[in-house]
């Protein structure tokens, strides 16, 4: 099928990018395939809008951001192109690549790398646009992904390549039925450099599996409501990861084994990962919150659950102790490698039974 914009030049997409033979194509659009997100009234979206606005006035905030979004495809151009409406989300300890850019990586011949981040301008209001040359332009084919910004939500996004190249569908994921994550605002990626350092993309480019991004920032109470979304979904792994926005060691107590059993009671033979926060030095409340977790996790065992699995906080930060966060809660991308790292042993066991 040709190109709309071949046919009236009125759907070309208009850029100020200066590359000869550039053409944009829409990702919703074979063959692109989109992952972690879908789009539903005008936005793309990690959850339906209207499941979100019954869990709470944060979670539907948050729910269209971008966080675990993705587009894939295969091709040989020399560079790629984005083109971007979204509503952008700025913080003070949070990298604008971060919060706000779209990063890409290259797989080809069993390997993956960085090849760049579409950088947001500063002043960045409702969309920008941007170029990344690939740093391993050999000429061959190679599997793309683009990663959505972890706090920002995106309207609509055009991928540019030179209009010689070729463009195919992405392979599945080696595992493509979703790791699902849970959680807080380090669920969600704060406040990694770019959204490809995120534990759940660092772990995705491990085991080559897809995944679900649920985590929101401060929104993640365990609440009945998302609790039920969450049974309906198809998963590989889920990850229960909200201590954090628990408000008190008491609500924590009142919801974690519930979920968890709630859960458990839809899908029974799923491995279920279940983390205290990441962090290296707990007293007081910390270790309070840390055994409402561990609790969860020793009845579930006393009942012979033989797939659930727990991480202590201290080996999630073991590689970077206290010197891996920007602010004393939110990793930095050494924090974030330092908990995919923990999780990677969990993983292998899983996938290797």
């Amino acid at each position: 099928m040709k190109n709309i914009a071949d046919i009236d030049k009125n759907f070309a997409v208009k850029t100020s990018i200066d590359r000869e033979g550039l053409r944009f194509y829409d990702i919703e659009e074979a063959p692109f395939r989109i992952y972690g997100v879908f789009r539903e009234n005008g936005m793309f979206r990690r959850m339906p809008e209207a499941v979100a606005q019954t869990v709470s006035e944060g979670v539907y905030e948050l729910h269209a951001c971008g966080a675990g979004g993705r587009v894939r495809f295969v091709t040989d151009s020399a560079y790629v192109a984005i083109k971007t409406e979204y509503l952008p989300m700025k913080m003070p300890h949070f990298a604008l690549t971060g919060s706000c850019g779209f990063d890409m990586y290259a797989q080809w011949e069993g390997k993956i790398r960085y090849q760049g981040t579409f950088e947001p301008p500063f002043d960045v209001q409702d969309g920008y646009e941007s170029v990344v040359d690939l740093l391993d332009n050999d000429g061959h084919e190679k599997i793309i992904t683009i990663n959505f910004p972890l706090y920002s939500s995106v309207k609509t996004l055009y991928i540019g390549l030179d209009e010689n190249a070729t463009l195919k569908e992405a392979p599945d994921y080696k595992i493509e039925t979703p790791v699902v994550y849970y959680g807080s605002s380090i669920t969600q990626g704060g406040c990694a450099s770019k959204p490809g350092s995120s534990y759940q993309s660092i772990l995705s480019r491990r085991f080559d599996c897809n995944y679900i991004n649920l985590g929101f920032s401060g929104s993640a109470c365990g609440e009945d409501e998302i609790t039920e979304y969450i049974k309906q979904l198809d998963m590989s792994v889920f990850v229960l990861d909200y201590d954090y926005n628990a408000p008190t060691v008491e609500h924590l107590e009142q919801t974690h084994s519930r979920m968890f059993e709630a859960i458990r009671a839809a899908h029974p033979d799923l491995p279920i990962l279940i983390m205290p926060r990441p962090r290296y030095y707990v007293n007081g409340v910390h270790e309070q919150r840390r055994q409402v977790v561990y609790n969860t996790y020793l009845e579930a065992k006393a009942k012979g659950d033989r797939n659930v699995y727990y991480i202590a906080g201290q080996e999630l930060m073991e590689l970077v102790e206290d010197n891996g966060t920007v602010d004393g809660y939110h990793p930095t991308d050494s924090g974030f490698f330092s908990m995919a790292r923990a999780m990677e042993k969990v993983f292998q066991e899983i996938w290797s039974r």
